[in-house]
């Protein structure tokens, strides 16, 4: 084992000390990693832990800075990605990455039936158009991916089911209660709900609505949408819970004006002397300097 080298204290005083924005502990230089596109530096632990964080969730194909901040918006590239994480995290990053390209390439689309997922390729033309899969050999409609409809009007929106396997007289699509699959309505991307209530939040587009009638529930906070209607009563959440989550929301709205009802006198009593002490600044840096 090779000795530690002795430094003395005045030499250890002059490392500089880096703060890490994900963490705020002071860390030395070499222990920090700097992403290249925005010099942003955090300490490698943290970085690391966010990295992963994003691709485990599948929330990021393109990881940003963590700095809210960033002056220049930097993203990490993939070989900086590919040297903080394990290889199954990078294997699984790399199908996000190719899951994306195929949803937002035009001239391919995924097979959908649940047994194969298989990538179809498309004929670059205006409306819908036949697919047949060289996987399973199902024939769909490019535009509802729906079962092949020549001389019909696609269904816009129609949920998409699992097609079983070996099972021919399947109709392609279940009832609307039952199906697992849908679209975003504002971003058109698949989303599966298994179990758990009827608000969704797509991962792609990050917009909330409905799972029953897809309706958008960004704006309704105390979730009154389940309160009447057709989907009333069907969130999947007992009533005391709803009332309970309800009473947060409230309760932080209420807080929140709470302290700046109390904050306001105090900063109205404030604002006359730091516009005086600003004044008062500004004049001296008019005056000259003593001779």
């Amino acid at each position: 084992m090779t000795p530690a080298r002795y430094r003395p204290n005045w030499e250890l005083s002059l490392d500089p000390l880096v703060t890490c924005k994900l963490c705020l502990g002071e860390f030395p230089m070499e222990q920090m990693t700097a992403i290249s596109q925005c010099q942003c530096v955090f300490c490698t632990p943290c970085l690391k832990q966010y990295v992963e964080l994003l691709i485990k969730e599948g929330l990021e194909t393109a990881i940003s800075c963590p700095d809210s901040a960033c002056p220049k918006r930097g993203h990490l590239l993939e070989n900086e990605i590919e040297c903080m994480v394990p290889g199954e995290t990078m294997q699984q990053f790399r199908k996000l990455q190719f899951e994306r390209e195929v949803l937002l390439d035009p001239c391919r689309t995924w097979c959908p039936s649940s047994s194969c997922q298989a990538v179809c390729h498309l004929i670059e033309a205006p409306g819908a158009q036949s697919v047949r899969c060289s996987a399973c050999s199902l024939e769909f409609c490019s535009a509802c991916r729906t079962t092949w409809h020549p001389g019909q009007v696609c269904k816009e929106n129609l949920p998409v089911s699992a097609l079983l396997p070996g099972d021919t007289s399947n109709p392609f699509y279940k009832t609307e209660e039952d199906t697992p699959i849908k679209r975003c309505p504002r971003c058109k991307v698949y989303i599966e709900r298994d179990e758990g209530c009827a608000q969704m939040m797509c991962k792609n587009c990050k917009h909330a609505f409905c799972w029953y009638c897809l309706e958008s529930l960004d704006d309704d906070f105390l979730l009154i949408h389940y309160d009447k209607g057709p989907c009333r009563n069907k969130l999947g959440h007992s009533r005391a819970s709803v009332i309970w989550h309800r009473t947060q929301v409230i309760g932080i709205f209420a807080g929140f004006g709470l302290l700046l009802l109390i904050a306001s006198p105090f900063l109205l009593l404030a604002t006359p002397f730091v516009l005086c002490c600003k004044c008062k600044c500004s004049k001296g840096d008019d005056d000259p300097l003593p001779t």
